[in-house]
């Protein structure tokens, strides 16, 4: 099975949520990507449809978007 995707930006925000959902499933359960640093995944979580991060997108693809860090316009730039 595909692991979920945890898409964040490196804001507070983003990290506390990356913390809750490490607790919950396990850093080896969950594919991690800080798109300011990995900006070539930007178009990824796009197009997997991503609006806002911090979000996780779940294995079966439904984007779960987790209170709001940044638009995925402010990580663009």
């Amino acid at each position: 099975m595909k692991k979920p995707v945890f898409y964040h930006a490196g804001c507070s925000v983003c990290v506390s949520a990356e913390h809750d959902i490490v607790n919950l499933i396990g850093a080896e359960n969950v594919d991690l990507v800080h798109l300011g640093n990995d900006k070539n995944r930007i178009a990824e979580a796009e197009n997997a449809g991503v609006k806002s991060v911090p979000a996780l997108v779940t294995s079966n693809g439904n984007v779960l978007h987790i209170n709001f860090g940044a638009s995925m316009e402010e990580v663009k730039k």
